[in-house]
């Protein structure tokens, strides 16, 4: 199996493209080489400052920009948690505190008691099969439930771009993602749901492993083609549709696609990249079955890996990419552009 070095030249074996990989995947690339304005849609005279909010993952990547942003528009939080130790931000914030899980009806029921708006985050990207069904269809199920009994007056979902009837069946982080979206509309609740294409953001996220790739491997791994389309979302632009979904009623009962302002190839993202943080690096484009065979070994390694094989089955199903303009005709609000956000990343 041959490895074709973009712009020419000799490529590494694949031994050691995929030491480098492992070494990143694995946060260890120390010592891999050195560096060579808006509309206003109408609110809702019941809710804002007098609506409790709960969000639930609001200690996660996404969670913590969406809870940020609540608290500064001076919302009121409460955020479910399953460990309270891990919630010193919220906490400081001025959030109320929720202990529970969505796997635990029970401390759900408690977390949506007075609750006028919930925002659902949580979900996991890999694992066995039940696990997906566990927290994602069956968490989502039971939060409704509690929901709908402690009447809540809309719910706000985090899905995501790539979930489809089409595409339910093809890996199961996406057919959780369709099922959540098919309980929220069946639930009886007024609903918002989003679906982001992949979220950027400072110190958590994808972007930085990116860049520890970009900066300490001797070249840029790109997997098969590089030829499929991305639309990057900065998380702080993220939460603010987060926010305006709580605020707005023009948007009750709709379903957005949500990416940022530019739309970049595989190949053209880690060109950005590299020209924006000054790194000088050689690019390689790896087949996508010699990265089936690394999946095999990051997917045992503990924790949040990003490469498994079902992250390769949706590389390979095609472009991640909005499919109309209705979030920015909606929302008209300013987005970070791809460059800046590169600039950015931790």
């Amino acid at each position: 199996m041959s490895l074709r070095l973009a712009g020419g030249g000799r490529a590494p074996g694949n031994r050691e493209v995929s030491r480098f990989f492992l070494l990143a995947v694995r946060g260890d690339l120390s010592g891999a080489g050195g560096e060579a304005t808006s509309k206003e849609g109408e609110r809702s005279d019941q809710k804002g400052a007098d609506g409790l909010i709960l969000v639930t993952g609001g200690t996660g990547f996404v969670g913590g920009h969406v809870v940020h942003e609540l608290r500064g528009r001076d919302l009121p939080v409460r955020c479910l948690v399953r460990d309270l130790r891990r919630a010193a931000k919220p906490a400081a914030w001025g959030c109320d505190l929720a202990e529970g899980d969505v796997t635990d009806p029970e401390s759900l029921r408690a977390a949506v008691a007075g609750i006028d708006t919930v925002i659902h985050l949580v979900a996991i990207r890999q694992g066995r099969r039940e696990q997906f069904q566990r927290i994602m269809v069956e968490g989502t199920r039971d939060l409704l439930t509690a929901a709908k009994d402690a009447g809540v007056r809309r719910f706000v979902h985090m899905s995501a771009l790539g979930a489809s009837e089409e595409t339910k069946d093809l890996v199961p982080y996406y057919g959780a993602k369709w099922e959540n979206e098919q309980q929220v509309q069946a639930s009886g609740i007024p609903y918002v749901i989003f679906r982001p294409s992949f979220v950027f953001g400072p110190g958590g996220g994808i972007l930085p492993t990116f860049v520890k790739l970009a900066r300490l491997t001797p070249v840029t791994p790109i997997i098969g083609s590089g030829r499929q389309r991305i639309q990057p979302i900065w998380a702080e632009d993220l939460a603010k549709y987060f926010a305006e979904a709580v605020e707005r009623d023009d948007v009750v009962g709709r379903l957005f696609e949500l990416g940022g302002p530019d739309v970049v190839s595989w190949n053209e993202f880690w060109e950005r990249l590299k020209r924006v943080r000054g790194i000088h690096r050689a690019s390689i484009h790896i087949p996508v079955g010699l990265m089936k065979v690394n999946a095999l070994l990051t997917e045992r390694l503990p924790g949040n890996v990003p490469l498994t094989r079902d992250l390769l089955k949706m590389l390979e199903h095609g472009d991640n990419v909005v499919s109309d303009q209705a979030a920015l005709s909606t929302f008209q609000l300013p987005l970070l552009p791809v460059d800046d956000q590169l600039r950015r990343a931790a």
